[in-house]
């Protein structure tokens, strides 16, 4: 596995072109063990994954000749494999929660080997996280098991870009399973992806799915026919969504918008991206809950009372919609993901005159079958403690209004640098909480505002220098220790 498949698209081109099946041939010969892998631990099924395996290559051949020069094809099959595999499980109704076996509470003992039993029945939904360029990445890094200067060939990157993509995405994807109660170093989940993401398929699989794909379905049972039609459309209108966005664009840019248009650009006008927070005030009192509009996702908050979020997950509506009116909204070091939780993305409005947030918990119950809980857990956390008193970068307030801001080397991205005027320690523990992903409970006995100036070198995934910036700069110290702290609890409605 460690030679890097650069003809693939000139194997696919060559089928397009002239039905070769030993080009086909070749092609599931380098490609079927990723994709049965990926499908199997969706659907813990091994004939339903065999069944799986054999409609994505019958979707290869098919489209063959509208794939773009330029696609990773591996790439590309791991995500029709999820399509594929999401599909078969939507048309037998086989919602098998796998999850709850890989779901621990926060405060258990971390392991120092996490095993890959906890670990795969996630991965799918970890990698659904992820982006477009940072998924092939990560499929040619680590389920291939490509090198660096590979994976920068293949995706058209310097080596250093190709690296800092795939860090970029290994942190995204530890960030997620950590969320989930599963404690994992970026090396240890790695080295088990590696390990374990790509299993051999069948002997015979391959031989079955090329002489079946190489006909492009024509002699497939009439289920294995309605699956690919079925996941061909999921495709279509998943591609088609991005291209609807940009044509509404380009014909209001153009005033020849119709009356319906109209009306419904009214109607919709919070769901834009990047998200407008000011529509809030702007468009219509309503509380509404929506599929994603946007697949790559946006951001969500609250102000003034009323909330709104673009492409988000059931985790993020819930800490808007489950947070008191004069607190802070929750994060996700503070929050446990019950198993059975519906797993998509979603944009989410409550701009009601008063009590959007109660309005929006009842459309989330009414709708996704969810609600939230608050719960005292005893766990570890990070206590934020006066080391050094009177540091320089700590200053009573002189009289300045409240406010924050942070900025970042745009250059070489090496530092960061937070200030705040009037700040109290309890928000700046929120700070703290929100960049470590991590329970940090205010212990100064600090009550007044302080003016903080504050700034670190980030290159740095386990935040040291931050923690040394902290101590030299404000004199306070980040000190392991176990209490009972909040965490909001999401979870089915019953």
């Amino acid at each position: 596995m460690g030679q890097m498949h650069a003809d693939d698209m000139d194997l696919v081109r060559d089928f397009a072109a002239n039905g070769s099946e030993a080009a086909f041939a070749t092609l599931v010969g380098r490609h079927v063990n990723l994709v049965y892998s990926a499908a199997l631990r969706r659907l813990g099924n091994a004939h339903e994954a065999e069944e799986v395996a054999q409609a994505v290559f019958i979707i290869l051949a098919r489209k063959a000749g509208s794939l773009r020069r330029g696609t990773v094809l591996s790439g590309w099959l791991y995500q029709t494999a999820q399509f594929t595999a999401a599909n078969f499980q939507r048309a037998a109704q086989r919602r098998q929660r796998r999850e709850q076996e890989a779901f621990m509470q926060f405060s258990e003992q971390l392991e120092p080997d996490v095993s890959w039993h906890r670990l795969g029945p996630l991965l799918e939904e970890a990698m659904a996280r992820l982006g477009p360029k940072e998924r092939d990445a990560v499929v040619l890094r680590f389920f291939e098991n490509r090198t660096v200067r590979e994976v920068a060939s293949a995706l058209g990157l310097r080596e250093d870009a190709a690296q800092k993509r795939v860090n970029r995405a290994t942190d995204k994807l530890r960030d997620y399973f950590v969320r989930r109660g599963v404690q994992v170093s970026a090396a240890a989940l790695l080295a088990s992806i590696g390990t374990h993401a790509v299993q051999a398929a069948p002997a015979e699989l391959g031989t079955k799915i090329a002489a079946t794909a190489a006909l492009k379905g024509a002699a497939g049972s009439g289920s294995m026919l309605t699956l690919i039609k079925t996941t061909l459309k999921i495709m279509a209108w998943t591609k088609a969504k991005t291209a609807i966005v940009v044509g509404a664009s380009v014909l209001l840019a153009a005033g020849t918008t119709t009356v319906t248009v109209k009306k419904i650009e009214a109607r919709d006008a919070w769901r834009v991206w990047p998200c407008d927070f000011a529509a809030l005030d702007r468009v219509s009192p309503q509380v509404r809950i929506l599929p994603a509009k946007f697949p790559q996702g946006g951001s969500y908050g609250a102000t003034g009372g009323k909330m709104m979020g673009i492409g988000q997950p059931v985790e993020s509506m819930a800490q808007v919609a489950y947070a008191r009116p004069s607190d802070h909204i929750w994060d996700n070091a503070r929050t446990v993901l019950s198993p059975g939780l519906p797993q998509g993305r979603y944009d989410f409005i409550a701009n009601l005159p008063k009590d959007s947030w109660l309005a929006l918990q009842k459309e989330m119950q009414r709708k996704l079958g969810v609600m939230a809980r608050r719960e005292t857990r005893e766990m570890d956390v990070l206590q934020l403690i006066v080391k050094r008193p009177n540091a320089p970068g700590l200053k009573p307030n002189a009289g300045g209004n409240n406010g924050f801001s942070s900025s970042h080397d745009q250059s070489d991205n090496e530092w960061s640098q937070w200030s705040g005027t009037n700040y109290r320690m309890p928000n700046f523990a929120i700070f703290l909480q929100r960049t470590f992903d991590f329970p940090v409970v205010d212990h100064t006995g600090l009550a007044n505002g302080f003016d903080i100036d504050l700034k670190w070198n980030k290159n740095d995934p386990q935040h040291d220098n931050l923690k040394q910036a902290l101590l030299d700069q404000l004199g306070l110290e980040l000190v392991p220790s176990y209490e009972p702290v909040e965490m909001l609890v999401i979870e089915k409605a019953p």
